[in-house]
């Protein structure tokens, strides 16, 4: 793990979105398309407000989320709903978004199908993660009911339901995590400084960022 300090999380926002940007239009120098997966949450607002509007042939990237919650894109809960607000917008629009959703009861109705889908942007490009206080990440929870799945198995998509989630989720599974090209994980505040540090002594289960943590670069500011 390479750990990067900000001064501010403004600039921290700026200087990831350049450094997400680069990634990308290197991975499209020898590639014809690449992919970028990101988490929703308000943290990364601000980097999708800046990378929108790089100049590159977004119409080669495949846009995808690190995990969703099983509700409605026009939901207020829906990370789908952010994006189309904040990335998918601008030059960005262009982009061919993979939705980690489909209408139906549960995700497992159609998890088969969203799996499937993603085989067309995997390995992942550039792949941008958050972390709670709790130590998860994507929507890797401790204490879920697929933690070990998660972690440890070959799924590329798994369905998960865990204590104070509100919604069943779907998340992009540790292992196709681990497999992108360059992963970095964004945080913000003492809090979650101190939740990396602990995630560091722990193992996965207890703290599921442990799992994605070695090669990752954590990009990091007080406030």
């Amino acid at each position: 793990m390479k750990l990067l300090e900000y001064p501010d999380a403004e600039m921290m926002m700026m200087n990831l979105a350049d450094t997400l940007a680069g990634e990308l239009k290197n991975a499209l120098l020898t590639h014809d398309t690449a992919s970028l997966a990101v988490p929703g949450g308000t943290t990364p607002g601000p980097i999708f407000d800046s990378l929108c509007s790089v100049d590159l042939d977004w119409s080669r990237v495949h846009v995808m989320l690190t995990d969703e919650r099983w509700v409605p894109e026009d939901s207020e809960r829906s990370n789908t709903r952010l994006l189309r607000q904040r990335l998918l917008v601008d030059r960005a629009a262009a982009a061919q978004y993979m939705p980690l959703y489909a209408k139906a009861e549960t995700p497992e109705e159609k998890l088969p199908e969203l799996a499937a889908d993603l085989d067309l942007a995997l390995p992942i490009s550039v792949c941008l993660l958050g972390m709670g206080a709790d130590m998860h990440t994507a929507s890797i929870f401790p204490g879920a009911d697929r933690l070990d799945l998660a972690l440890n198995g070959d799924d590329r998509l798994v369905a998960m339901r865990a204590p104070g989630a509100l919604e069943p989720r779907i998340t992009l599974s540790a292992a196709v995590l681990n497999a992108a090209i360059s992963r970095h994980i964004v945080i913000v505040g003492t809090e979650k400084r101190a939740a990396l540090e602990r995630a560091q002594q722990l193992t996965p289960s207890e703290a599921p960022v442990a799992a994605i943590l070695n090669g990752a670069t954590v990009h990091w500011a007080e406030k």
